[in-house]
């Protein structure tokens, strides 16, 4: 049975090592193999699948197009190399796939793209705009003007991102290994290949350590945590190894191939992912034992009552953390008041909001609906 019978909207992820590398830059052979094999599950009518591809791989392409001998470690050296090398990745992409009579279009998107809800929905609405067009969306992180503070970090962070941003059930993240392994295959012989992951747990993160060849920024840790961060929202992943020829078609034909990771039965709402995965907090609220239980056990708002002290400067709709008597963080939301009037308000009744402040916006601090629970299982 088919694998896209099940799914209908796919994000396929390629590792930078999976074509290009040092000195090399792309492997053009490798990107008509797996394109050809994309695009043969595109055009299959009986399962009129979508697909998006975020692809890595621009900085290799741009280092080996200037001609430099050395890696690039600086972040002006890499967005120079990502300037020059994006042109390339997405031209040979078109080329390809034109061969196949299919349209594709380049989105290069920053992490501000995602914590901004009016430029979230744009993208969002641009992404799904393409797809019903008939349009391949390639999609990269836009490292060009990226920083620091606003960078997803790697491309199955984002690849992960894209997911929860189309709706996507499947993700697929093509790497140099044939999946997650008790050990790391390639210095020992005999670590086993895990086929099936029902959770992530502490466990499985240990497992898979801090793997991964240099030139991508992503090794199996951060795999790993991108299947457990989608895995919330209904979103089932599968690492494979994109270097072996007919590994994508093995899977899309419902074959076991890779490690899949299996979804979380109680799935996050869009709304609930963008609060957990696209917002940066602006502060912090520490909570007394009673607000603490009920949040983690009752599933209510956050009160005034249960608020004991405020740290940091933000606005009323920006995203805080909430945290434990014992400084463990234990939910995220967005605050119905600023900062100031939060340190006035703390340890009161929701009942005397108005003759503190002289104004009411809510009874909660956090409407149970704009909060999230962290670590969530």
């Amino acid at each position: 049975m088919s694998l896209l019978q099940d799914h209908k909207r796919v994000v396929v992820k390629i590792g930078s090592n999976v074509i290009a590398s040092h000195g090399k830059g792309l492997h053009e052979t490798r990107m008509e193999a797996i394109s050809a094999e994309i695009a043969s599950a595109i055009l299959n009518a009986k399962q009129r699948s979508e697909f998006l591809l975020v692809s890595s791989g621009a900085i290799l392409c741009g280092i080996e197009k200037l001609g430099w001998s050395h890696k690039a470690k600086t972040l002006p050296i890499k967005q120079a190399a990502a300037s020059v090398g994006q042109s390339h990745l997405i031209w040979t992409y078109e080329r390809l796939f034109s061969q196949h009579q299919i349209n594709v279009a380049q989105i290069l998107l920053t992490k501000e793209d995602i914590a901004n809800r009016k430029r979230f929905l744009n993208a969002r609405n641009t992404l799904m705009t393409l797809l019903a067009h008939k349009v391949l969306p390639i999609i990269n992180e836009n490292d060009t003007v990226t920083t620091k503070e606003i960078q997803f970090g790697d491309n199955d962070a984002l690849a992960g991102q894209v997911a929860l941003l189309v709706d996507a059930s499947l993700l697929i993240i093509l790497s140099d290994v044939d999946g997650l392994f008790t050990g790391d295959p390639r210095v020992d012989k005999t670590a086993q290949l895990i086929p099936v992951v029902d959770a992530v747990t502490a466990k499985i993160e240990k497992v898979a350590g801090n793997r991964g060849q240099a030139g991508g920024t992503g090794g199996m840790a951060s795999k790993v945590a991108t299947a457990k961060s989608v895995a919330l929202f209904g979103v089932t992943t599968v690492i494979i190894n994109g270097t072996t020829p007919g590994a994508l078609t093995r899977l899309f034909q419902g074959k076991p191939t890779g490690t899949i990771f299996l979804p979380h039965a109680n799935k996050r709402s869009s709304k609930r992912h963008w609060i957990a995965d696209g917002l940066k907090t602006k502060g912090t609220l520490t909570l007394d034992a009673g607000a603490t239980e009920a949040i983690l056990k009752k599933g209510k708002s956050l009160l005034p009552a249960g608020v004991t002290s405020v740290e940091g400067i933000f606005r009323e709709g920006d995203a805080v953390a909430c945290q434990s008597p014992t400084g463990a963080i234990i939910a995220k939301g967005l605050t119905h008041y600023n900062a100031s009037d939060i340190v006035k308000i703390r340890g009161a009744q929701s009942s005397q909001i108005e003759a503190i402040l002289g104004y009411k916006l809510a009874d909660e601090v956090i409407h149970r609906d704009n909060l999230v629970l962290c670590n969530a299982s």
